[in-house]
């Protein structure tokens, strides 16, 4: 049965709907080697789809796991640089999944990938404000750190929303603060640190919405469980 590309490309796995729109807009999709529009329909049971060249397979079966990312890989499929990458840590899972969202190869935590597009698009796009849990460990101008990273409303004139930023352990020169973000923008904590002073020893993500990393051990990974999976797509618009 024929279906909109950009339905198709999304239950692949490779991007959400609104990123397939934009890969169909600039002619980067064919089907049978023809260049497809935005608005074509194609039935990959007797068509081939393909995103830059490549083939695009449909997933019959849609996969949710966590990564304990380790600190020293980057957080894309394959990297020209040779340097280590996340998704090596997870190809032992069977099928084709996608990291959802990023963590700097600086950082560490609690990583999601997929191969549900719309899943991705629910927890990646910021109307959604998922909540994402770091604990970070700062030094520098300790006094009143949490209200000052708190205060922080933009980086480099860019506004954000506010963090909220927790003091759980001070001591030896060093602060370990909780810090809830909402949006996802390019090095986002260890901005704002900087902005007011702190430099950050180390970054690790040990939530996102209800999930938490728990004891997961660092370059492990696991399913997420149907009750996981179900409330983190409560977050889906209706």
């Amino acid at each position: 049965m024929s279906e909109r590309l950009q339905k198709l490309i999304a239950q692949s796995g490779l991007c959400s709907r609104r990123k397939a729109e934009e890969l169909l807009t600039a002619g980067r999709v064919t089907v049978d080697g023809v260049v497809a529009s935005l608005g074509d329909k194609a039935d990959p049971t007797v068509q081939t789809i393909a995103v830059d060249g490549a083939v695009l397979h449909l997933e019959e079966e849609k996969v949710y796991l966590m990564l304990h990312k380790p600190r020293g890989y980057v957080t894309t499929l394959s990297d020209e640089k040779g340097r280590k990458t996340a998704a090596d840590l997870v190809s032992d899972c069977g099928v084709r999944v996608y990291p959802v969202g990023r963590l700097d190869m600086d950082s560490e935590g609690l990583l999601l990938f997929t191969n549900d597009g719309d899943f991705m698009q629910t927890l990646t796009h910021p109307k959604h404000q998922v909540d994402k849990r770091y604990e970070v460990t700062v030094t520098g101008e300790l006094r009143n750190a949490a209200a000052r990273l708190a205060a922080v409303e933009d980086l480099e004139g860019e506004p954000i929303i506010p963090a909220q930023v927790t003091l759980l352990k001070e001591g030896g020169g060093q602060a370990l603060l909780q810090v809830i973000i909402h949006q996802g923008k390019n090095r986002q904590i260890r901005r704002m640190c900087a902005q007011v002073g702190l430099q950050v020893k180390r970054l690790r993500r040990v939530g996102e919405e209800s999930l938490t990393l728990g004891d997961l051990p660092a370059g492990k990974w696991r399913y997420l469980t149907k009750e996981e999976i179900a409330a983190l797509k409560g977050k889906e618009t209706p």
